[in-house]
């Protein structure tokens, strides 16, 4: 004869629910979680934001730039390849370079110590070693290279190279043999070769790839394939498709096409260029309609197809995407503030969730997800 079951003790459930519990809590505990830093030129810091899984931001620090005082003309930023470093770029006199520590825990930045930039640099980026800081100056017409010490810091300039007009966007390749610079004013792309163990440059041959006459090659992006680049131009707000030979570093352009809302009419000043971690959807800012520009990305021909636009903060000059491609965060300068989109995962379309304020004349966005 079977004895029937007793039930548990309210001990037994106490402890069975408090271990369940203990579980949850260490499994969240244990998430990986994303950060946003906003990089505000007018007031000199970074706002720092955590986001959750469902696209809501929380602010959780503003982080001054240390021993600067007057305001800049925009603050790029960025991220060193191991995650420990947040460097932003002033482009106020003294022109620095201030580099934070990142806290691996709750992502909140600490001030390690500044470095000389060799001019007002409008883009900044690490090779992709984390070795030396590349940087681009639209007014100074140059592009400089500077060491970066163990901690972030950045070194003396160790090599400035004169230009085209307005150099914009200095940025290496995939696989970190070369490194190419936008000339938004002469209307051209310059490439160098970079030695990585030597932290040098030398020009390439063939030295550059032109633009259309008055386009004003801006920033771009490479597919996540490495055999793809995007170009957005600020004069005309073309944005143009190339075939990357990873080989010798060639552009070869296989498509252009715009930026632009439909029905535009008007002086075109296209910004910033984004595209998902998995390669499928690219976006583009234009800060004279305040608008982003959604495409879909095909992967086997690299072109686009224009999927449509969507109203955004004013003057959006920089916006970026979160690790997950699921979020957009675009900033306004002249709004103050930033919205978060989310990405539909089907079409690539943008939905609005929210909007918060900044720090003063936001302008660059990046993310960071730390385990």
């Amino acid at each position: 004869m079977t004895r029937p079951t007793r039930p548990a003790s309210r001990t037994a459930i106490a402890t069975t629910l408090f271990t369940a519990l203990a579980l949850v809590l260490g499994a969240r505990a244990g998430m990986a979680e994303t950060f946003a830093y906003v990089g505000n030129a007018d007031s000199n810091d970074i706002s720092v934001f955590k986001i959750a899984e469902n696209g809501e931001m929380t602010p959780v620090q503003t982080a001054a730039f240390t021993g600067i005082d007057k305001p800049g003309s925009s603050t790029p930023l960025a991220i060193t390849p191991d995650h420990r470093v947040l460097i932003a770029g002033v482009r106020s006199q003294p022109f620095v370079a201030v580099s934070f520590a990142i806290d691996p825990k709750t992502g909140l930045l600490s001030h390690i110590g500044n470095g000389p930039l060799a001019d007002s640099m409008a883009n900044i980026a690490t090779d992709r070693g984390g070795k030396v800081l590349f940087s681009a100056s639209y007014g100074g017409n140059k592009v400089a290279l500077n060491p970066l010490a163990a901690n972030g810091v950045v070194g003396e300039p160790k090599q400035v190279i004169p230009t085209g007009l307005n150099a914009h966007a200095f940025l290496p390749s995939p696989d970190n043999r070369f490194v190419f610079a936008t000339n938004l004013g002469s209307d051209q792309v310059l490439s160098f070769a970079f030695d990585a163990a030597a932290g040098t440059l030398t020009p390439s041959d063939p030295p550059l790839i032109k633009t259309p006459e008055k386009s004003g090659p801006r920033h771009f992006v490479f597919h996540p394939n490495g055999k793809f680049v995007y170009l957005i131009h600020e004069l005309n707000a073309d944005v143009a498709a190339y075939n990357y030979e990873a080989k010798s570093g060639a552009w070869s352009e296989i498509q252009r096409t715009t930026a632009l809302p439909e029905g535009f009419s008007g002086k075109p000043w296209a910004a910033d260029i984004h595209i998902t971690p998995d390669g499928r959807f690219l976006y583009a800012s234009e800060r004279t309609t305040n608008t982003l520009t959604a495409y879909k990305v095909d992967p086997a021909s690299g072109r686009l197809t224009t999927i449509g636009s969507v109203p955004t903060e004013k003057q959006p000059r920089g916006f970026n995407i979160d690790p997950t491609g699921h979020y957009l965060a675009a900033v306004g300068e002249l709004s103050d503030g930033m919205t978060v989109y989310a990405i539909d995962q089907g079409s690539g379309a943008l939905s609005k969730l929210k909007s918060y304020p900044t720090g003063k004349k936001p302008n660059w966005v990046e993310f960071l997800t730390l385990p």
